[in-house]
């Protein structure tokens, strides 16, 4: 699967747009990382933690976008982006988005 953040993909024609696609998670925080956050935050430094958790999320998202995007016939993502947002103070939603397609290269 091609992914791009771009709007068209160079050396490729687009052939057909099937439509967006989405891949979503919703994290809750734990109280163990969320005391260690706290800790932390007193001295300085990474939330080590936190960065692998938003990581793995990530990963998450965009792996259930392929699927969704596969499930189309796409071989393509363009336009490709990730929106976060919190829900009710201890969760948090991860989404990653775009636009699958059909490509093929150019001749």
């Amino acid at each position: 699967m091609l992914i791009t953040t771009t709007n068209d993909l160079p050396g490729y024609e687009i052939t057909e747009v099937l439509g967006e696609v989405f891949g979503l998670t919703v994290r809750s925080r734990n109280i163990g990382s969320q005391l260690g956050a706290g800790f932390k935050s007193l001295v300085g430094g990474e939330l080590k933690g936190m960065t692998q958790n938003l990581v793995d999320s990530r990963e998450e998202v965009i792996q259930r976008m392929v699927e969704e995007a596969q499930t189309t016939g796409a071989n393509a993502v363009l336009a490709f982006r990730f929106d976060t947002s919190d829900m009710g103070g201890n969760w948090t939603e991860i989404c990653a988005y775009g636009t699958a397609v059909r490509a093929s290269p150019r001749p």
